[in-house]
């Protein structure tokens, strides 16, 4: 078999480059996946129980004309818009998200001690001092000892596993609310919740099938080039040929890889140079556990989506999933709920291990404790379901940038290119619109020579 374009993995950029190539009349391409599915990352399954659950806590927004195009044309009237409500468990109570903006909810001696710390900042100002060397110096100068205490820190160590010390701070941008001092000086005292900000504040949910009923869609539009079940387990870039699991050799004109781009060059693509294989064993990234906490019940709670930054739950984020859609529970009709859905992220990397075993059962704890199980509750768990991705997050790490211009441009000398989440391996870019968006612009810049702006190494 030969193509002339080749891509690894049924992902949202695999797809959304093989969709475009679709519509530039160039369907001389073929697929390869690994898993009996599509969707990558952003791929959904129904348990024994019918309860549908995604890997991790997915919402639908854009940055992009394009991808509100697709999915509008592949969802229709079947989509679900949700104005975002977010909130940040700590001290025993509920903080809204951005919780630097709404630190009134707080006990008052913690509000003061965020407060002084937001003061000592500013009135420290900025005039001299040398920009922030990682992570952990951004924090510590954007927000002050006292949030950075309470939520920055202990919260961001529990999502990324990693020290902030490790970590560069210049994925930021549009992720983190910057503090607005008298801002949050007015919230305490007219008592107003400040919960606009970000670009998730609204977003749309599929009706059926859980994010992954996108990539299905999508994937069905070109089924016939889209091989599942097919891993990719050598790549000879010299002669341009990738050799799946089954033995079979596939030739390629140019190849897309979506596949973690460390285990690309270190395990699959053959004759990289020393330098290239150097630079991609400094690449970082955590792994996490998904839980699917299925309950018998329902009891009103409008929450979309909750960070947990204390330790006493070993989550840093659970999603009411059925409030995504009715159709993500077993009730049959979904007008009148009898089910709860709790979705539950924990991360792990070898600065932050975690015990598989032993997670589901700490999963339920973790809801009593944090109030989103009542004590008695726990004997109408009536389903749960879990799933372990080995690579959840592309870390950030003070290493990384100068790894990819390393990598990059030797791969496309190669007339290979890695996109996407973790193939681009750039956090700040890798939501599922700018996932999609990597590979429609891959297409444009092989069949018409238009310049990527998604994923950029400069």
């Amino acid at each position: 078999m030969r193509v002339k374009y080749l891509i690894i993995g049924a992902g949202p950029t695999g797809l959304g480059a093989a969709d475009r190539l679709r519509e530039l009349g160039q369907n001389d391409f073929a697929v390869l996946e690994r898993n009996p599915h599509v969707g990558g990352l952003s791929a959904s399954f129904t348990d024994t129980a019918g309860f549908t659950w995604d890997l991790g806590g997915h919402v639908v927004f854009s940055h992009f004309e394009r991808f509100d195009r697709m999915l509008a044309d592949l969802l229709g009237d079947e989509v679900l818009r949700h104005q975002r409500q977010a909130w940040i468990r700590m001290a025993q109570t509920w903080v809204p998200y951005p919780f630097q903006n709404n630190i009134r909810r707080l006990p008052p001696g913690l509000v003061w001690e965020c407060v002084q710390g937001l003061l000592d900042v500013t009135g420290n100002g900025s005039n001299g001092k040398r920009p922030p060397a990682h992570f952990r110096e951004w924090i510590d100068a954007a927000f002050g000892p006292g949030i950075a205490r309470l939520f920055m820190l202990p919260y961001n160590f529990k999502v990324w596993a990693h020290p902030p010390e490790s970590m560069s701070h210049r994925w930021i941008g549009e992720r983190v609310s910057v503090v607005d001092v008298a801002r949050v000086l007015k919230n305490i005292i007219l008592g107003q919740d400040d919960v606009s900000w970000g670009p998730n504040r609204t977003f749309t949910f599929p009706l059926f099938g859980g994010t992954g009923e996108i990539y299905r869609r999508l994937a069905a539009r070109f089924a016939d080039r889209v091989f599942l079940g097919r891993e990719t387990v050598a790549v000879d870039p010299v002669k341009k040929t990738a050799t799946t699991a089954d033995g079979q050799d596939i030739g390629y004109e140019r190849l897309l890889t979506t596949m973690p781009l460390d285990r690309f060059v270190l395990d699959v693509a053959g004759r990289m140079p020393d330098a290239v294989r150097d630079a991609a064993a400094r690449l970082k990234h955590n792994g996490a556990l998904i839980a699917g906490i299925g309950v018998a019940g329902h009891r009103p709670d409008p929450k979309c989506w909750m960070y947990f930054p204390e330790a006493d739950c070993p989550f840093y984020r659970v999603t009411n999933f059925h409030n995504y859609s009715p159709k993500n529970t077993p009730d049959p009709d979904g007008m009148v709920p009898r089910h709860r859905a709790l979705m539950t992220e924990v991360s792990f990397s070898g600065h932050k291990p975690e015990d598989q075993a032993s997670h589901l059962d700490r999963a339920v704890a973790g809801l009593t404790a944090s109030s989103l199980l009542d004590p008695g509750e726990t004997s109408r768990v009536v389903s749960t379901w879990e799933a372990r991705l080995d690579y959840a997050y592309p870390i950030p790490c003070l290493e990384r940038d100068a790894a990819l211009a390393v990598i990059q441009p030797a791969l496309e000398a190669m007339d290979v290119f890695s996109r996407g989440r973790f193939g681009g391996f750039k956090y700040e870019v890798g939501n599922m619109d700018h996932s999609v968006m990597q590979g429609a612009q891959w297409a444009d810049r092989m069949a018409l020579g238009t310049p990527e702006t998604v994923y950029r190494l400069d």
